[in-house]
């Protein structure tokens, strides 16, 4: 029974039971040779020190007229960074490395097919190439500044190369994950206003050439059903002379760009100098619950901001080999590998397709050959290499200095494994959290002064202020082993200016809730509400503990997935745990667990039991599963990402929704045979799931 002091439990509150885990401290040799090693760089972005802390990053670009106004806060929320400054993305992370590095590699790129050679693009050759594509969407394409264009793009060269000829001309580009369908495309495309899409005959994804252009012609018949005409669609082929796909080529309207490039060989354009202000490209959020936002960044303060925090965070040096394993699709390979380790100078790694294709040490064979300095994932793949090949890279002689873990809470014991076998404990390890609307990382320890904490992003970064509040905006004290809502109290350059053509929508979910005035014009009463929960320990250390969504209220409880995910996790012969709600009519809701195994572990009652106790002894009787799933694998997205409200539907009996854009979609039938065949086996009658009950099942696991 529901107590009243359980149901006025405030919606910020989430039962925290984590343990703190220990510190560990940096390798000596990584902090000799740190981009940060000197801690008066604290003191330098101290908030007294705000917001002129940040020209220390601006001063890392080339400017064509520097600014009179560092942060301009007369619009709230719409800030604005480095007011009366001009420059060029493309110039800051092309040109300006001629003098030096022309001949360096800016792009090395491994296609999937480990046959095929690896191709590396040094800076000159990069030049040329996004000049060439530049003067091709400004005379053929007819694009100027402010203009839009979609791309539907793989991980292939083309599509960095299509980026900076963008930023070239003062284009804002508009990047769709690869893997999204036809019709999801259309609808960004229509969103933005382009007119132009970028896309590809096909690409290599686990070990087959897929048909990618088939989804144009989706694509652009559902643009027009929204009323956006796309007049020219630009087609780049995977192979030099043949194309890939079974979808003809429409008269007047496709055209193959090798054949067009033809016409504007050697071809140079001037960098378009634009203001800091002026958008650089959109980035839309995956739309699971509600109408995709338009995420518009800026050209001056997002460029300085990945910029220093790819030196200071990332600690890139332009003699390092540096491989972020993300897609570009997302923000994390806008930032961090095309936008911030370019502007730079370093070389960074593309690789086109499956980590785990055709085997899981494929990533480790990679780093050995390229001798690869910095590596950077997300949790999600961490644990699929873990799964699949626990052993695989200690059977290479790859040395990293530093890894990254990027996109998610990681579990402490991945993070161990990660630390330990992937990074041999030779690397330091840096967890970040932030979000595609934050353009760069919010919170992460700066490597070499700060020490690690398995599962804790650390503190804020530099210059960013964040705090806890509860549903009232009162602050949740760190140390009180309390949970709250993580917001950032101030602006920062590289948070988004708006959501493209939606300015009541931004201020709506990402300000008032915790704004102190509508009309004052002082950023301290803007705070940020980021969504996401969240614990600071009495250090000042953060442990995000998911989105705000994603909780299970079991009898008052408000239970963190992460934190049944980790408990999880710490039995052996688990590989992948995903906690979701089940309807219940006495607790209100209840955990069910699913949980994949290693390779080579049977699955046994044994485990079910063990994964239990793990819970009950990591966070409580309360959180005991009402039962325990061991599946062959997990419902993914293309990126890898576990599809929680997949499995939360089968569970409560109802509808799965669209599966076909999964990586797996045929894993679905066979989770939902053995799950709902033993609840009906155990006398489980499906009931009639309510309105309110299905829209929480359909978006749970899914919050923007």
């Amino acid at each position: 029974m529901v107590t009243e002091q359980q149901s006025e439990l405030s919606e910020a509150q989430i039962a925290v039971h984590w343990r703190e885990e220990e510190y560990d401290f940096p390798p000596a040799g990584f902090v000799a040779q740190a981009n940060a090693a000197d801690p008066e760089i604290r003191t330098r972005f101290a908030e007294e020190r705000f917001p002129e802390c940040f020209t220390e990053y601006a001063d890392l670009l080339s400017w064509d007229a520097r600014w009179q106004t560092t942060l301009d806060t007369s619009n709230p929320p719409f800030w604005k960074w480095f007011v009366g400054g001009r420059l060029n993305a493309s110039y800051n992370c092309v040109d300006r490395h001629l003098a030096t590095d022309r001949n360096k590699a800016a792009l090395v790129w491994v296609p999937e097919p480990e046959a095929d050679g690896t191709v590396a693009v040094t800076y000159q050759e990069l030049y040329r190439r996004v000049n060439e594509f530049a003067a091709l969407l400004r005379d053929f394409g007819r694009l100027r500044a402010g203009d839009r264009v979609t791309f539907h793009l793989p991980m292939v060269p083309d599509l960095p190369v299509s980026m900076l000829a963008c930023a070239r001309l003062g284009v804002i580009h508009s990047q769709v994950f690869g893997g999204f369908s036809g019709g999801a495309c259309g609808e960004r495309i229509a969103d933005s206003g382009s007119r132009v899409l970028v896309t590809m005959d096909g690409y290599y994804r686990n070990g087959e050439l897929v048909d990618h252009k088939v989804k144009a012609d989706e694509a652009v018949a559902r643009a027009a059903e929204l009323g956006q005409p796309v007049d020219t669609v630009l087609v780049w082929r995977r192979h030099r002379g043949q194309y890939a796909s079974r979808a003809p080529m429409v008269t007047g309207r496709d055209v193959f760009v090798d054949e067009v490039l033809r016409d504007y060989r050697d071809a140079v354009v001037e960098p378009v100098s634009m203001p800091a202000e002026a958008p650089l490209f959109l980035m839309y959020t995956s739309g699971t619950t509600a109408q995709p936002k338009g995420c518009q960044h800026s050209t001056g303060g997002y460029l300085a901001y990945v910029t220093g925090t790819s030196k200071y965070y990332q600690d890139i040096h332009p003699n390092d080999t540096y491989w972020c394993m993300a897609d570009i699709g997302w923000i994390t390979g806008h930032s961090y590998i095309v936008y911030g380790p370019l502007s730079l100078g370093t070389t960074s790694v593309l690789y086109e397709g499956v980590p785990t294709y055709p085997d899981p040490g494929r990533p480790w064979r990679i780093a050995e050959r390229l001798g690869v300095t910095i590596f950077h994932t997300a949790p999600t793949a961490i644990r699929m290499l873990r799964k699949l090949g626990p052993d695989e890279p200690r059977q290479h002689d790859h040395h990293f200095k530093h890894m990254t873990t990027v996109g998610e809470p990681i579990e402490p014991e991945v993070w161990r494994w990660y630390r330990d076998v992937v990074g041999k404990g030779e690397a330091v390890v840096v967890d970040t959290w932030w979000q595609t609307e934050n353009g760069g990382f919010l919170g992460a320890t700066l490597p070499a002064l700060e020490p690690m904490k398995p599962g804790s992003c650390g503190p804020g970064v530099l210059g960013v202020y964040p705090v806890i509040y509860d549903e009232h905006g009162d602050v949740v004290p760190a140390g009180s082993g309390k949970a709250g809502n993580i917001c950032i109290r101030n602006p920062w350059p590289g948070i988004f200016e708006t959501i493209w053509g939606q300015p009541e929508r931004f201020v709506q979910i990402y300000y008032e809730k915790y704004c102190r005035n509508p009309d004052s014009t002082d950023w301290r009463d803007w705070p940020y509400f980021a969504g996401d929960g969240a614990v600071q320990a009495a250090d000042g250390y953060f442990r995000i503990l998911g989105r705000v969504d994603d909780v299970i209220n079991v009898a008052g409880h408000r239970l963190g997935t992460k934190e049944l995910e980790s408990a999880s996790l710490t039995v052996e012969e688990v590989a992948e745990a995903a906690a979701v709600p089940v309807i219940d009519e006495v607790r209100g809701r209840a955990v069910e667990m699913y949980v994949s195994l290693k390779p080579g572990v049977t699955a046994s009652e044994g485990i079910e039991r063990k994964v239990a106790q793990a819970i009950d002894t990591h966070i409580g009787k309360i959180a005991r599963p009402m039962h325990v799933w061991i599946v062959p694998d997990m419902p993914k997205t293309r990126s890898g990402k576990i599809m929680r409200r997949v499995i939360a539907a089968i569970s409560n009996f109802g509808d799965v929704g669209d599966t076909t854009t999964l990586s797996n979609p045929e894993i679905v039938d066979s989770i939902r045979h053995h799950v709902q065949a033993e609840k009906l086996a155990r006398g489980q009658t499906p009931r009639q799931l309510t309105p309110q009950e299905a829209d929480e099942i359909r978006k749970f696991g899914n919050a923007e």
